[in-house]
């Protein structure tokens, strides 16, 4: 007998308004049969092709430490550098800088999203592809 991962939460103090914000930078969308709206405690987005869900959830505590579970997003199209300044550009803000730790062409990029929550931006296939660069 095993499990499977139903969805990812995020605990949040504005859970529209943070939904918002990650289904923009993600290409995610409401569930077709449950929209959100402002003032909803509780707001799931979902990937339109793979059906991954992110759920939103309002709590009353604000965040303290770093997150023990974190997103590390892969970019689908350009590069890591091109979707870190576009990610900053939405209203991320960076956390560290750890491109190049081993050497050109490697590391990632700790990024938070406006409630604070870290997230990674680590290298496209393109990056990976071309160690190099």
């Amino acid at each position: 007998m095993t499990s499977f991962i139903s969805h990812t939460t995020i605990d949040s103090r504005d859970a529209y308004e943070l939904s918002e914000w990650w289904k923009r930078l993600l290409g995610y969308r409401d569930l077709p049969d449950d929209p959100n709206a402002p003032g909803h405690e509780e707001c799931m987005i979902e990937h339109p092709q793979t059906g991954h869900r992110l759920l939103f959830i309002e709590v009353p505590d604000t965040k303290q430490v770093k997150n023990r579970i974190h997103l590390d997003l892969r970019p689908t199209e350009g590069t890591r550098d091109e979707e870190v300044e576009r990610v900053l550009a939405a209203g991320a803000t960076q956390v560290a800088d750890l491109r190049g730790t081993d050497g050109p062409g490697t590391g990632w990029v700790v990024l938070a999203d406006p409630e604070g929550n870290e997230f990674c931006i680590l290298r496209s296939e393109a990056d990976l592809a071309n160690p190099a660069t």
